[in-house]
């Protein structure tokens, strides 16, 4: 781990010099079994996307997306995470209405108003492996998620307005 990584464990998360409590998967930080297994995968990831909600941050946070080393860019009102392993779009963003399972992005509560995409079973997809492992906004202190690590707004906007293109997600036990 290098010391511009953002290491995430069971108890919180370290970035640049500073803490801060996050919640990981109800099936806790481990190896991912499939889709829907809860579990927070265990390594190495880069962020490959960052996407916020534009009529809820007009500027997200202060972020400077030119310089920004991902694809970024607003929630559309359609968007929609495959999370369907039949699915030829499994683990990638889709239109909504859409056929197969997916996940809504835009939500009415405030969990996806600031979401960073993780590499995670991206290239190659393999269907079934898990998908949509996201840093976004929590639910509130040690509330799990689906297996996505999650941040106090304030904490996630910290996070993204310091990230640097050699920083990656190290997520261990």
């Amino acid at each position: 781990m290098r010391s511009g990584d953002l290491a995430v464990g069971r108890w919180g998360a370290r970035f640049l010099g500073r803490r801060f409590p996050c919640a990981t998967g109800r099936g806790g930080i481990g190896v991912k079994t499939g889709e829907g297994d809860g579990v927070t995968p265990m390594g190495s990831h880069r962020i490959e996307a960052v996407f916020w909600r534009m009529e809820r941050i007009w500027n997200p946070y202060g972020l400077r997306m030119a310089s920004f080393p991902v694809n970024f860019r607003p929630i559309g009102l359609r968007d929609g995470w495959s999370d369907d392993p039949a699915d030829p779009a499994y683990n990638d963003l889709v239109k909504r209405p859409h056929r197969f399972s997916h996940e809504a992005m835009r939500r009415a509560d405030p969990m996806y108003d600031l979401v960073a995409v993780l590499d995670w079973n991206r290239a190659p997809v393999v269907p079934g492996r898990g998908s949509a492992i996201f840093l976004h906004v929590w639910r509130g202190p040690r509330r799990p998620t689906a297996g996505c690590v999650a941040f106090r707004r304030d904490d996630l906007r910290w996070i993204l307005a310091h990230w640097r293109p050699e920083s990656r997600v190290v997520i261990g036990r």
